[in-house]
């Protein structure tokens, strides 16, 4: 199946409250990942939420084939949350059974699926299915969705020449409590997603211990004979980790995540200087406002604390910058600094 990962990849992981599409911009220029994903969006949200909703899918046009991911359980809205994808112009469509949140997990969706495969399989198959029935014509229908959101679908589509396929993919963790890479991954595979995407934790660890990269490979065991590509995720520190994780346990992929934070230049093994770093600062606040207007730029400040770190007078720089508003206030911060920075 032609798709995103027809070669090695190093893309940028899905992160919620950080991949959006100010960010993904960013990353693309400066970085240039094989792929990007969007943050998460629930599928119910997609359907009974508002435009505001919508804002994770919001994007630029690239080369760089970029995915939708969704969440949730609800297979009527992952129907018509797969043909908005599809509207849309993406170039694939992930489904989230990984998220550990307890907003999340705990309600079963995310990587609360880990426990319920027959339902995690049911919405694969959903999904592929819908795919097929849009290929024979199947398209959302005045009623299924506000009539503000088909408005939108017409102003964010981004056409695709034309669409024979439609990558599947999944990304989730190597088990609930324990490790249960055997029985979880085989039942993916069941579904014959394009891709399965494994962060090297389980669900009760969330974010603690380190990545285990051999319970990852157990899945590349698991999917040699099938044609699933397997991406690793967890803990990589710079592109050179990555190529070397994707040899030593014969990966597909792997996605960068938080060590991309603030660092769009890890995909190119880049050190960027701290005027640099404050350049691109500004122009991710610019991109903020122009892909995002009716976006809180309060959710910017954080990528501003990641950007202002290790050099002179990045404590002074960082601690304005938590209290911007807007992209000018950003530039007057900025521009002072720009003089003393470029003098070095």
């Amino acid at each position: 199946m032609a798709g995103w990962c027809n070669k090695k990849v190093i893309g940028l992981s899905p992160m919620d409250g950080v991949t959006d599409a100010s960010f993904r911009t960013i990353i693309d220029k400066y970085g240039s990942p094989d792929v990007l994903f969007t943050e998460f969006l629930s599928v119910e949200a997609i359907v009974n939420g508002s435009i505001n909703s919508l804002l994770p899918f919001v994007r630029e046009k690239s080369e760089t084939p970029t995915i939708a991911q969704v969440y949730g359980l609800d297979l009527p809205s992952y129907i018509l949350a797969t043909l908005l994808v599809l509207e849309l112009g993406f170039d694939g469509i992930d489904i989230n059974m990984g998220c550990p949140a307890k907003s999340i997990a705990y309600h079963g969706a995310g990587a609360g699926l880990i426990q319920n495969p027959s339902h995690a399989k049911q919405i694969i198959k959903t999904v592929q299915t819908t795919f097929l029935d849009w290929k024979n014509g199947l398209r959302l229908k005045s009623g299924q969705l506000k009539p503000a959101k088909f408005e939108w679908i017409k102003q964010n589509r981004i056409k695709r020449s034309k669409i024979d396929n439609f990558p599947v993919s999944i990304k989730t963790r190597i088990g609930y409590d324990t490790s249960t890479v055997q029985s979880w991954i085989s039942h993916l595979l069941e579904c014959e997603p394009y891709a399965i995407t494994i962060h090297g934790r389980t669900l009760k660890q969330m974010y603690k211990d380190k990545s285990d990269w051999n319970e990852i490979h157990k899945a590349v065991v698991l999917a040699k004979n099938s044609n699933t590509k397997i991406i690793g995720n967890g803990d990589i520190k710079s592109a050179g980790q990555a190529n070397n994780k994707i040899k030593k346990y014969d990966l597909d992929g792997v996605l960068i995540g938080r060590a991309s934070m603030g660092n769009p230049w890890i995909f190119k093994s880049i050190v960027p200087t701290p005027y640099t770093r404050l350049t691109v600062a500004l122009e991710h606040a610019r991109q903020f406002e122009k892909l995002t207007p009716s976006g809180n730029f309060q959710s910017l400040r954080k990528h501003f604390a990641w950007y202002s770190k290790g050099f002179d007078y990045a404590a002074s720089v960082r601690n304005k910058l938590m209290h911007v508003n807007t992209y000018s206030e950003v530039k007057t911060i900025l521009d002072p600094y720009f003089l003393l920075l470029k003098e070095k």
